[in-house]
């Protein structure tokens, strides 16, 4: 029984990737209904992130946790000024173009820095060991990821869903005339939000960097079942993407250790069951489909 909640433990830490990239991902298709292919090559930014400022300038986790997602939320909102928000007007394809592109310019920009092979980051001195939980002792490290991860979802969750300023977001993104009719600058909350969302995938891979090598492809390896995560939870849906999120963690790690030899397929073939049952997701706008 312990081996088995132990395994849970460790979809819990994977859930906590896939619920951050999730949501910034909802975040930015909700706001923006830009599908941003490109989410995992910010995520492996992220990770680079955190190792460049401990390498070259000896800054340690705790500060990258702030100025690693700060670099790539900003470097997001400068794309999106000079070339998503050309494209928003356009079939989604060009944007969908134009975010694979990108993936594989960031992907080249940091094999050519870094090499192929990954690079090791340690775990944070405090968070070192191991915490007793009863049945099993855990690493420090990842129930802290768990712990951290939680707690940034319902903080966003919050800020979007009960605070002015997330309502005054949600209103110029879903009704950008009627808010303008009101008043509000609708263009200048476009591109902080585009940030946010790719601030919150960059903090995923600082949170990444010291269990997984930092390398250049980590976020390829992620994206496409990020999407799936989306796509269960329902597209928009911030509340459904994390939930979705922890839900497929815990799914694909106990299947990767019970059932291996259905561990690559089985987040697709939950989806397929999902949108069979319901075609929006399962906290999408039926609408909306």
């Amino acid at each position: 029984m312990s081996y088995f909640f132990q395994q849970t433990f460790n979809g819990l830490v994977t859930g906590s990737f896939y619920a951050l990239l999730s949501l910034g991902l909802a975040v930015i298709f909700g706001m923006l209904g830009v599908v941003n292919f490109a989410h995992g090559a910010f995520y492996m930014l992220g990770a680079f992130g955190a190792y460049f400022l401990l390498q070259e300038a000896a800054i340690g986790f705790w500060w990258a946790l702030l100025l690693a997602p700060l670099g790539v939320g900003i470097l997001g909102m400068i794309l999106e000024r000079l070339l998503f928000r050309r494209l928003y007007r356009l079939d989604p394809l060009y944007n969908f173009l134009l975010a694979f592109g990108l993936t594989l310019m960031l992907q080249d920009a940091m094999r050519l820095r870094y090499g192929v092979q990954g690079q090791p980051y340690g775990t944070p001195d405090a968070l070192k060991g191991a915490v007793n939980l009863g049945l099993f002792a855990y690493p420090t490290y990842r129930l802290f990821t768990i712990v951290f991860a939680i707690a940034i979802c319902v903080v966003v969750w919050y800020v979007i869903t009960r605070t002015r300023v997330g309502m005054i977001v949600r209103a110029a993104t879903e009704k950008p005339d009627l808010t303008r009719a009101l008043g509000i600058n609708v263009d200048r909350w476009v591109t902080p939000v585009f940030g946010f969302g790719i601030a919150l995938a960059a903090l995923a891979g600082v949170l990444a960097a010291p269990m997984r090598n930092v390398s250049p492809l980590m976020g390829s390896d992620l994206i496409i079942v990020v999407f799936a995560v989306v796509v269960i939870g329902g597209l928009g849906s911030i509340f459904g993407a994390v939930l979705a999120g922890f839900l497929i963690g815990i799914i694909t790690t106990l299947g990767a250790v019970f059932y291996p030899s259905l561990a690559n397929t089985l987040v697709f073939i939950l989806m397929a069951v999902v949108l069979l049952w319901r075609p929006a997701g399962l906290f999408g706008n039926p609408e909306g489909t």
